[in-house]
């Protein structure tokens, strides 16, 4: 990152006083507050139901909870949007502008904040318009007659907050370089915004994703980049009221299974603490396999599946285990680039076996069971692990990788499993809730959150006064930028869906071959091409409306659909430009990315062959889900 994208908060110099703290500190207690209420009300109508209705009959109304909890939800996910700002967490496609001259990344990085602003400006304005409107003829809540006035104030509240932050971050650009990059960087916004501003008259699709790829290029954040697009289709060629989009920055998220993603997120990073987890699943999974030739790569594939069953991202699975193994391999005589690459492929699994972001998304963008989708990714993680740990044998076999002689193997075993029995419990609470019916994935989420901050708090201690703080916070914003990406891509596909495009493209691919296993293939490979270039949520919020009629159309179950898409985009995460994995490996082992990268051939194509397993045969990974219904 250039030295002047420094984040605000490093470069404005605060004075001391309540005006500074206050400033400092307003977003983090706010979303923390509301985390901690989240996981309570969710927690409480969980055991509440299941503990005091069904087991001791006691005539309790729970049913404000779950309208708190969404409403909790919403506020949480807006007031957190500034601190990503703050931050730089949104995600983006930078793969063009980090190739360009350092003043040229400059400008491009005051556009982005340019039209951020125009976008919060925009829902700032019709946000407050929504409102009078709704105290003019107001509505109330069904469970707690809340007038919608006062939950729709989140939309100013959290906007201005983020316009806020947008000039912090344009003011500390402006002390590391000059007003005329602040300049360069507005007029370049407006250049963008012309053909629109001037009403040219292209088609709404040519507006949609003309604007969509234009600012996709010059690291626009990608939620931004979907309601900029939309925004700008719906004044230029009138497709919906502008108003819309604030109605829907509210209404598209409210919604208890977008709820989970946070959840899952709080539990992964409760428990994720240094000497905690992470650590304690090693422990036990070289136990097992740490004997065997190639036993410490197998254990560190195992290790990256059970630590998968808490954190539900690949990228922080590689972080979390790599960190511990990478140098641990190399202490064996592993060849560093080899370990690193091994850890990078493993990390894959963090999106496939539950609980998996990626899943949740789908589930709401296609209207699946998120249940299902948990029990589809467990057989084609599975399935990947055991791929990659036989490789890991054939390779440590061939370059006399020998594992350590363990006369008390099974005495290491009883004592490990032991120790991380805490943590094995977190797959048995959120599938064992779901499936016997106790709680709703949601509910299960909320549970397995506030186990997780028990465990962080109490039995691992991984969690401490210093960073509780940081705890909610980090569990909040990183769920921020994903909500945002899920509202603003219903927008984007609302149009989509007016212009009738997903039925094109459906005519479109099925005029190519009307053989399924050809249609198959071209999913795949358009899927793992647009891993190569797209973060895997985002891809996923973009591309099921488009794909997913063509999955039918052919007679995919749309269970067996998400898990393709998902495997494949997760395969994005070690292939390059975009592969994130490869540079969290890299990062830690300090080896080139070019290295790591040619390493990971062979396993990337394991990967895409068992990729090729989960397509066609669909049975392997379907079994369970059927089994459940």
């Amino acid at each position: 990152m250039s030295q002047y994208l420094q984040n605000s908060d490093d470069i404005i110099k605060k004075e001391p006083g309540p005006i500074s703290w206050l400033n400092e500190n307003l977003e983090k207690i706010c979303v923390s507050l509301l985390m901690i209420t989240l996981i309570l009300l969710l927690s409480y109508e969980a055991l509440g139901r299941y503990v005091l209705v069904e087991k001791f009959d006691l005539p309790i109304d729970l049913s404000w909870t779950e309208e708190i909890s969404r409403i909790v939800f919403i506020w949480m996910t807006y007031l957190a949007l500034p601190l990503t700002i703050r931050h730089h967490d949104n995600v983006r496609v930078t793969t063009l502008v980090n190739r360009l001259p350092e003043r040229w990344r400059v400008w491009l990085e005051v556009t982005a904040d340019a039209l951020f602003m125009l976008f919060s400006v925009a829902i700032l304005f019709y946000g407050t318009r929504h409102i009078r409107t709704l105290i003019i003829f107001p509505q109330v809540t069904t469970a707690t007659n809340i007038t919608y006035a006062i939950l729709y104030l989140i939309l100013p509240i959290g906007f201005t907050l983020a316009l806020i932050r947008l000039v912090e971050d344009l003011y500390g650009i402006w002390k590391k370089s000059c007003s005329a990059d602040i300049a360069i960087g507005f007029v370049i916004a407006l250049v963008i915004l012309l053909p629109a501003l001037l009403k040219i008259n292209f088609l709404p699709v040519v507006y949609m994703f003309g604007y969509f790829f234009v600012l996709l290029a010059i690291g626009v954040p990608i939620a931004v980049c979907l309601g900029i697009s939309a925004l700008i289709t719906m004044y230029a060629s009138a497709t919906l009221p502008i108003s819309y989009i604030a109605t829907q920055a509210y209404t598209s998220i409210d919604s208890t299974t977008i709820i989970c993603i946070p959840l899952f997120i709080a539990a992964g990073v409760f428990m994720g603490g240094e000497g905690g987890l992470s650590k304690r699943l090693l422990d036990m999974a070289d136990a097992w396999l740490g004997g065997i030739s190639g036993g410490l790569g197998m254990a560190t594939v195992l290790t990256c599946m059970l630590f998968a069953a808490m954190s539900g991202s690949g990228p922080a699975t590689v972080a979390a285990i790599g960190t511990l193994t990478i140098p641990a391999m190399a202490e064996r005589g592993y060849d560093k680039k080899f370990a690193a690459a091994l850890v990078a492929a493993a990390g894959t699994i963090g999106v496939m076996i539950p609980p998996s972001n990626p899943f949740i998304i789908y589930g709401v963008a296609a209207n699946a069971s998120v249940g299902s989708l948990f029990m589809a990714g467990i057989s084609a993680g599975v399935l990947i692990g055991i791929v990659l740990m036989l490789y890991t044998y054939v390779v440590a076999r061939r370059n006399n990788w020998r594992g350590e002689a363990r006369p008390d193997k099974w005495h290491q075993i009883a004592v490990t499993t032991w120790d991380a029995k805490w943590a094995l419990l977190v797959p048995v609470i959120i599938l064992g809730g779901i499936y016997s019916g106790i709680a709703t994935t949601t509910e299960a989420a909320s549970i397995a959150a506030l186990y997780g901050l028990l465990m962080g708090l109490f039995v691992y201690k991984s969690i401490k006064r210093g960073n509780f703080l940081n705890s909610m916070v980090n569990s909040a914003s990183t769920s921020s930028t994903i909500i945002l990406l899920i509202a603003m891509a219903t927008i984007f596909g609302r149009i989509l869906t007016l212009e009738n495009i997903p039925a094109q493209i459906a005519t479109a691919i099925m005029s190519i071959s009307e053989n399924r296993i050809v249609i198959l293939l071209l999913l795949n490979v358009l899927l793992l091409i647009v891993g190569m270039f797209m973060e895997a949520l985002a891809a996923i919020v973009i591309l099921t409306p488009l794909l997913l009629p063509i999955a039918m159309e052919i007679g995919v179950d749309p269970i067996h659909f998400g898990l393709i898409m998902v495997v494949n985009l997760a395969i994005g995460f070690i292939t390059p430009p975009v592969g994130v994995n490869l540079f969290v490996a890299s990062g830690i082992s300090k080896q080139r990315m070019e290295d790591i990268s040619k390493t990971i051939v062979p396993m990337l194509l394991l990967m895409i062959a068992a990729l090729l397993v989960v397509t066609f045969v669909p049975g392997i990974s379907m079994w369970l889900p059927n089994m459940m219904k």
